[in-house]
């Protein structure tokens, strides 16, 4: 039986240039790679920690795959994130971060808060107490 062993999700973004920039200036991502090397990238991969994420520029993906021809960029999903130390990594946000939903204690336990990228996608981090 096949074995599934991780996800990453590719995003259509509007400028992979300035998502990069924002995953590492605002987040904390780390560059793993680009295509192509530099200038104008069509794509862009940054990791942290255990969380990657790849970027592709609209009209690439968009040849890529035929079937999302009519869609924009941003989208009717969350990226749900689990974090150590949540706390630190709210308090180092910088103020150009767009949180949409406050840190908060949810009602199944868990300490989360949410951002909205450049995009208009959503990633919600949590962290669950170790009490529970």
């Amino acid at each position: 039986m096949a074995k599934l062993e991780s996800l990453t999700p590719n995003l259509m973004v509007k400028d992979v240039n300035a998502t990069l920039d924002y995953y590492i200036k605002n987040l904390g991502f780390k560059l793993i790679d680009t295509n192509p090397e530099s200038g104008q990238f069509e794509w862009g991969y940054v990791m942290l920690d255990n969380v990657g994420m790849m970027f592709q520029e609209e009209k690439s993906l968009k040849t890529e795959y035929k079937e999302i021809e009519p869609l924009t960029v941003g989208g009717a999903l969350t990226f749900y994130i689990r974090v150590n130390d949540i706390n630190n990594f709210y308090n180092q946000l910088p103020k150009e971060v767009n949180i949409i939903k406050p840190m908060n204690r949810t009602f199944y336990g868990t300490n989360e808060f949410a951002i909205m990228d450049l995009n208009g996608f959503i990633l919600t981090f949590s962290e669950t107490p170790e009490q529970i």
